[in-house]
């Protein structure tokens, strides 16, 4: 039995204790009980995402820093205090998890696989004896009102993190979506960064990052054929949304045009994927000129805001798309690329 130093947390209706366990304990005395699968009081969890625990682990064994607490419920009886410690035994099972449990199973596998992660100090939270409806509105209170950072955020701190710690195809989308929007490109003034005061039109920088980023995965189209530079990528990206851009003129930015929105940059993403990228490689050109001479978006043709806006998110993406494909006048291709 371990001694570990705690502070006693009074809030409105409960209090908990506050202390930090190495990784080793924590992950042999938690555990999750399954709402509707375990019949036990305080069972609230979800069933386990293992691709969650797969990339905890992985960022566990990279970088293993975990801030914020583990929050438990002690269900094995009363916690000894003495002088400022709590008493942990070393038992399975004595303490649900309400929130964390993600965390704590990927730590498991962290030590699975390198055993000095067991070592780890884990900042925690403890209540006890919380039957089922206190733990239900503990953890509905942290999954909802206590929200985690928007997408659009987390992209954003991308280039001020250590890129091996994170998804390096979203990165390559986050610096490519920066460049779209950068001045003279076409998306200037209209990619949504976090925090910046709402606007009509305009695409949410997660939206545009999520769009492309199949693209430029370790096993998508762009690697496919070998254009894998960041460069080359963010100049086929800027060609093809110039191209679209000089068939709309001065109206481009003009808040009716569909491409200025979320259902319009993903409706031409799709459409590059499914027509242009294999138009563009099998001419051998992904000059904008090339693009321009294969799409008949004359003043007659240019796709609307007011055309989807009462559709669905997707339905509306797949209107511009449909819209993209009606306009495509491909010509005989050739050998070669040029970019």
């Amino acid at each position: 039995m371990q001694k570990y130093p705690f502070i006693t947390v009074a809030q409105k209706e409960h209090t908990f204790k506050l202390t930090a366990l190495p990784a080793g304990l924590l992950t042999r005395i938690a555990y999750a009980a399954v709402r509707r699968k375990d019949n036990e009081e305080g069972a609230v969890q979800r069933v386990l995402n293992s691709a969650r625990i797969s990339g905890i682990k992985d960022f566990a064994l990279k970088m293993g820093d975990f801030p914020a607490a583990i929050v438990l419920n002690w269900i094995d009886g009363t916690l000894s205090e003495n002088g400022g410690f709590i008493e942990i035994p070393d038992k399975a099972k004595v303490a649900q998890i309400i929130d964390g449990q993600h965390r704590v199973a990927g730590l498991k596998q962290a030590i699975d696989e390198n055993p000095a992660a067991a070592n780890y100090q884990i900042p925690v939270a403890i209540y006890e004896g919380l039957d089922t409806p206190n733990s239900a509105r503990i953890f509905i209170s942290i999954n909802t009102e206590q929200r985690p950072a928007p997408k659009s955020l987390v992209f954003d701190l991308y280039g001020v993190s250590a890129s091996d710690l994170m998804d390096p195809a979203a990165i390559r989308a986050s610096d490519i979506i920066g460049y779209l929007g950068s001045e003279g490109q076409p998306y200037f003034g209209w990619i949504k960064l976090p925090n910046q005061e709402r606007q009509r039109g305009g695409v949410a920088l997660s939206t545009a990052v999520t769009a492309i980023k199949p693209m430029v995965d370790s096993k998508g189209l762009m690697e496919q054929v070998g254009i894998t530079e960041l460069e080359m990528q963010k100049a086929i990206f800027s060609n093809y949304f110039s191209a679209i851009r000089t068939a709309y003129g001065s109206r481009w930015n003009d808040r009716g045009n569909a491409f200025i929105y979320a259902s319009g940059f993903i409706g031409a993403v799709e459409f590059f994927k499914t027509h242009m990228f294999d138009y563009c490689k099998g001419k051998g050109s992904f000059e904008s000129s090339t693009i321009e001479q294969s799409l008949d978006l004359d003043a007659a043709g240019q796709i609307l805001q007011e055309e989807v806006k009462g559709l669905g998110g997707a339905e509306a993406a797949n209107a511009v798309h449909d819209r993209l494909v009606s306009a495509f006048r491909p010509a005989e291709v050739s050998k070669g690329f040029k970019i």
